[in-house]
């Protein structure tokens, strides 16, 4: 589908019919959620909580909102082409005006990671289908820029035990994807990096000390580390890098750990000395938690894990980019 350079956004989603891009997000600048005398980071703070809501909030329902579309690519009989031309398109208006340029805090950097993500794994499901080059040639230098950044923040800036935990294997994650986007061979280094650097230090049962710092939130940041390392493990893989190998197959005991303590976290209360949020009554493990099954699957085929996809079935997750079983399917059946 082509259309002449110039067209006016309007015109343009109007004859690709789909939805205007939202207007971009240009500055960010979050607050921690937590209470200023919480050690463990696992007290939440309320008010500034839905505060760090709202101010991402017109972001990550624009990645949502790519996401649902990206998967619609998916379906018998799918418009390929002109799915791929719109979620595209979009992501290449808030390319032009150089959103999220301004992150003004370090808790707005530490979060970010988890959106570029998103961002790219949209992408990675439509762009061998469509996308004009120059929407394509306006996205992967923005991406790649706010890449760069996050890179020299996470060597340079971060704080010491973000760079073990879950923030981490998010930016990890981004920055697989875009690479992925760009051929870029040293943010696909960074990447693989990054996931090792995560990874290795895993207990020898397959415990992150990071998130196992966490009090009565550290099954919970377990389980959002290993989402971002597994996806981010399977794209590496497909470029010839085999994270975790160096440390006796990190992401397998990481995984293992992970799944054994979803039957009331006994090993996670012996560690922390606290009940874990989701066996106490307060929440309750779902399909977003277990998305990176579909993916890991890909990495170690397991009837057992097969079954416990099924059971939480839908695996969703907008960040891992969106519908994970019709994501990897092809890779699993």
């Amino acid at each position: 589908m082509s259309l002449e350079l110039g067209t006016s956004t309007a015109v343009r989603a109007q004859e690709l019919n789909c939805p205007l891009a939202p207007a971009p997000v240009l500055s960010l600048a979050i607050e921690s959620r937590y209470t200023d005398d919480s050690e463990t980071r696992s007290e939440i703070d309320k008010e500034a909580e839905a505060a760090a809501i709202a101010d991402l909030k017109p972001l990550d329902n624009f990645i949502v909102s790519l996401t649902d579309q990206a998967n619609q690519i998916f379906a018998p009989d799918a418009p390929h082409e002109e799915i791929a031309d719109c979620v595209v398109h979009q992501v290449a208006e808030w390319a032009r005006a150089g959103a999220l340029a301004n992150l003004d805090s370090d808790t707005t950097r530490l979060t970010i990671g988890s959106r570029l993500a998103g961002f790219a794994l949209a992408l990675r499901q439509v762009v061998p289908h469509g996308g004009t080059e120059d929407d394509l040639n306006a996205i992967r230098p923005w991406l790649a820029g706010l890449a760069q950044d996050q890179m020299l923040f996470w060597e340079e800036a971060a704080p010491k035990g973000a760079k073990r935990g879950n923030l981490r294997a998010w930016a990890a994650l981004g920055g697989a994807g875009i690479a992925d986007l760009t051929n870029d061979p040293v943010l696909r280094g960074w990447a693989g990096w990054s996931v090792d650097y995560v990874l290795c230090t895993a207990n020898p049962d397959g415990s992150l000390p990071q998130e196992m710092s966490r009090g009565r939130l550290a099954y919970h940041y377990q389980m959002h580390a290993v989402a971002p390392l597994v996806v981010a493990s399977k794209l590496l893989r497909d470029q010839g890098y085999h994270p975790g190998a160096r440390c006796e197959d990190a992401l397998e005991r990481v995984v293992n750990f992970t799944i054994a303590e979803m039957d009331g976290g006994a090993r996670t209360m012996e560690i922390t000395g606290e009940a874990q949020n989701y066996f106490d009554g307060s929440r309750e493990i779902t399909g977003y938690n277990l998305a990176w099954l579909p993916a890991y699957l890909t990495l170690s085929p397991s009837a057992e894990l097969t079954d416990l996809a099924a059971s939480f079935a839908p695996l969703g997750s907008s960040k891992l980019g969106g519908d994970q079983s019709l994501i990897w399917q092809s890779e699993t059946q």
